[in-house]
C-alpha cells in the first residue's frame, strides 16, 4: 500500500477562481477542459475515455477502469487525481492485503493506556485502487461502506470521509490469471465502467515521442483545488432533469430487468446514477437540463457493469463485454423517446 503526499496549494497552476458553493457553468466547462487539458497531455488519443471519467468525477461517482495490462489505466487514474489540488492515496491490491490496510485500524497506546484509530489508504479525498481485483472479496468489501455512505466503520466507531471522496479503480479482465471477479455488490458501487483500448498508430507513436527521457506525470499539477470540484460538482447536480427524461431514464433500466438475453438487471441505485452522470454530462455540454442523448450516451458505461447475461446470449460471444454492450445498445434504441425533454 502505497500513499502520495497531501498537496497544499501552491501556486499559479491552481485556477485562481475565488472558492465558492456555486459556480457558473461558463467557469465549470473552462475549469473542465483545463483537467481535460491536463490529462490529455498525459494519456494519448483518449478522449472519450477521458471526457467519460471527468463525468464520474463531478457526477461525485466512482470509476472502474477495466483492460488488459500496459494500455494506461493506472496513468488516467493518477492523472485524473494529480489535475485536482486535493489529497490522494494509491491501494496496490494483492492477494496478501488486508481489509484494514485500506479502512485503518486502532492500535494500543501504552503511553495513554488507550485505542487509538490509525485511519488506512481510504482517508483522501481521491483513492487510487490499482488491481481492484487481485484482492480476496475479503479485502475488497472493505470498500462497501466507503464507497456508498462515504464513512469508515472500526470497532463500532464511525468516522466520517471528507468530501469529495471519490473511488478510481482499475482492473484486469477475470481471464488473466490471479484475479477474482468483484461481488456484484462492489460493481454496483462503482457509477461507471470504462475500458481504455489499444491506442492507434499515431497516438502510440507519439507516446514513444514524448514518453522517452521522463513521464508526463511528472510534468503535470493540479489546476483546480478541492473547494472549487465540490463547487462543479454543486453545479452539475442543480442541472435540471425533466420528468420525461427521469421517466426515460426509469424505462431504460426497468427494460434491463425484463430482458430475455439478462439474468441480473439494472439496479434503482443505477437509475440514481444514470440520472446523476447525465446531469454533468450537461454541466460539462454548457447546459442547465439534461436531453435523453445523455442518458443514451451514458447507458453502456453506467448500466453495462451491472448486468449479467444469461448463458445462452454469453454463448453467442466469445466475451461477456461485447453482448451486454450489445444489449444496452439494442435496449436504447428499442426505448421510446420522451418528448418536452427541454428544460423550463
Amino acid at each position: 500500500m502505497n500513499s502520495y503526499p497531501t498537496r497544499q496549494p501552491t501556486d499559479s497552476s491552481v485556477a485562481t477562481t475565488e472558492d465558492s458553493d456555486e459556480m457558473g457553468l461558463d467557469e465549470l466547462r473552462r475549469a473542465a477542459e483545463g483537467i481535460v487539458t491536463n490529462v490529455e497531455s498525459v494519456i494519448d488519443g483518449k478522449h472519450d475515455a477521458v471526457q467519460t471519467a471527468l463525468t464520474v468525477l463531478l457526477a461525485e461517482g466512482h470509476l472502474l477502469i477495466e483492460d488488459v495490462p500496459g494500455v494506461g489505466k493506472t496513468m488516467l487514474a493518477k492523472s485524473l487525481a494529480k489535475s485536482v489540488d486535493c489529497t490522494v492515496s494509491r491501494i496496490q491490491f494483492t492477494p496478501d492485503l488486508l481489509p484494514s490496510d485500506v479502512t485503518g485500524v486502532s492500535v494500543y497506546n501504552q503511553a495513554e493506556r488507550r485505542f487509538e484509530f490509525k485511519p488506512g489508504a481510504v482517508f483522501a479525498n481521491i483513492v487510487i485502487g490499482d488491481e481492484i481485483n487481485r484482492a480476496s472479496p475479503k479485502t475488497q468489501s472493505a470498500l462497501l461502506e466507503c464507497m456508498e455512505e462515504r464513512q469508515v466503520t472500526v470497532d463500532g466507531t464511525t468516522y466520517r470521509l471528507t468530501s469529495p471522496f471519490i473511488v478510481v479503480a482499475t482492473q484486469n479482465p477475470i481471464e488473466m490469471e490471479g484475479t477474482y471477479a468483484l461481488p456484484e455488490a462492489q460493481r454496483d458501487r462503482f457509477m461507471a465502467r470504462i475500458a481504455m483500448g489499444y491506442p492507434d498508430d499515431v497516438s502510440e507513436l507519439a507516446m514513444l515521442n514524448t514518453r522517452d527521457t521522463s513521464s508526463p506525470l511528472s510534468r503535470i499539477g493540479p489546476v483546480v483545488s478541492a473547494s472549487q470540484l465540490r463547487a462543479m460538482m454543486t453545479t452539475a447536480r442543480a442541472v435540471f432533469a425533466s420528468a420525461p427524461v427521469k421517466q426515460y431514464a426509469v424505462d431504460l433500466v426497468r427494460a434491463t430487468r425484463e430482458d430475455r438475453d439478462l439474468r441480473l438487471g439494472a439496479s434503482p441505485r443505477a437509475t440514481l446514477q444514470l440520472v446523476r452522470a447525465a446531469k454533468a454530462r450537461a454541466a460539462l455540454d454548457g447546459r442547465d437540463f439534461v436531453l435523453p442523448d445523455d442518458i443514451d450516451a451514458l447507458a453502456v458505461p453506467v448500466l453495462g457493469h451491472r448486468l449479467l447475461p444469461t448463458s445462452r446470449a454469453l454463448g453467442q460471444h466469445h466475451e461477456s463485454a461485447p453482448v451486454i454492450e450489445e444489449i444496452v445498445l439494442r435496449i436504447v434504441g428499442a426505448t421510446p423517446v420522451p418528448v418536452g425533454t427541454t428544460g423550463g
